[in-house]
């Protein structure tokens, strides 16, 4: 293949972060814990590799559409002002191209799966697509992401169902308070530079309080899924599971404890464990069922 082809996939890699996949981890998670719940510990293969392949393709259109809207913000911010497009090594003409191009090869897939589940991926589509302009208008762009993230919970149960259900919607509200937990550790990284420039954040509005908020958000989230083990007559090893993600969520307490940028990224991270520490736990279940 020509170099020049080469150095420009590249770096669309780079735009859309296939070089950097904690946010593939952290949309899936929360995906294969409702399609093991919605089909039992054994959803349909079919929808599983739908939803598998349009986790990594929306985040991978996500990322795309993100660094659109923060082109001029990202120049003013240490981590951000060498990313492809800010650095002016690809245009916005083509990161638009990128996002589009995924957008339609997760909704052709989606267009494989039954009527209801096509309309919901409507509003995830509408979703995605306007969470990174939120930093703009208000503090809570962290609870816009947190929306988009967990549609992929209904979506899910209703490929696999055919309808969504009250443990479809406590699992929606733990998807969400979680990932408003842990970006607001990751926007916790740049608090400093988004207040130079005018940028907004859920680590901006809690300020002095961030620390409190998130593990009150943390707890929450963990009780939510003791309530789904509960209404679904889950076996002990689920509620172990539970026990094991509480003492990751302490942990990361205790990383971001100085507020420091480094260790408060790093916590974000690790939010990858507590989501396989919740997966095995449903998986246990089923496997010991």
């Amino acid at each position: 293949m020509n170099p020049l082809y080469l150095a420009k996939l590249k770096l669309y890699a780079q735009l859309v972060r296939l070089d950097k996949p904690i946010g593939i981890y952290l949309l899936l998670w929360p995906t294969l814990w409702a399609l093991a719940i919605a089909g039992e510990g054994g959803p349909d293969l079919w929808v599983l590799f739908v939803f598998v392949c349009g986790v990594v393709l929306m985040r991978s259109a996500g990322c795309a559409i993100n660094d659109y809207a923060d082109r001029h913000i990202d120049l003013h911010v240490a981590r951000t002002r060498e990313r492809p497009l800010t650095s002016g090594k690809i245009s916005e003409k083509e990161a638009l191209q990128v996002f589009t191009v995924l957008a339609l090869l997760a909704f052709l897939l989606v267009l494989t799966l039954n009527t209801f589940t096509i309309c919901l991926s409507i509003v995830g589509v509408l979703l995605a697509t306007s969470y990174p302009f939120m930093k703009r208008y208000h503090y809570l762009p962290q609870v816009h992401l947190g929306a988009a993230f967990g549609w992929a919970v209904p979506m899910a149960y209703a490929a696999q169902t055919g309808e969504v259900t009250r443990i479809t919607w406590l699992l929606y509200i733990a998807t969400l308070l979680w990932t408003v937990a842990y970006d607001t550790m990751y926007a916790m990284v740049d608090r400093d530079d988004d207040i130079r420039i005018g940028a907004k954040s859920t680590a901006i509005l809690f300020g002095e309080a961030d620390r409190l908020i998130i593990g009150m958000l943390q707890v929450l989230f963990i009780l939510t899924l003791w309530l789904i083990g509960q209404e679904l007559k889950f076996l002990p090893v689920y509620f172990g599971g539970l026990i094991v993600a509480s003492l990751l969520l302490a942990y990361q307490q205790a990383m971001i404890a100085y507020r420091l940028p480094e260790y408060c990224f790093q916590a974000f991270l690790h939010n990858h464990w507590v989501g396989a520490a919740i997966f095995g736990g449903i998986m246990g279940h089923y496997y010991l069922a």
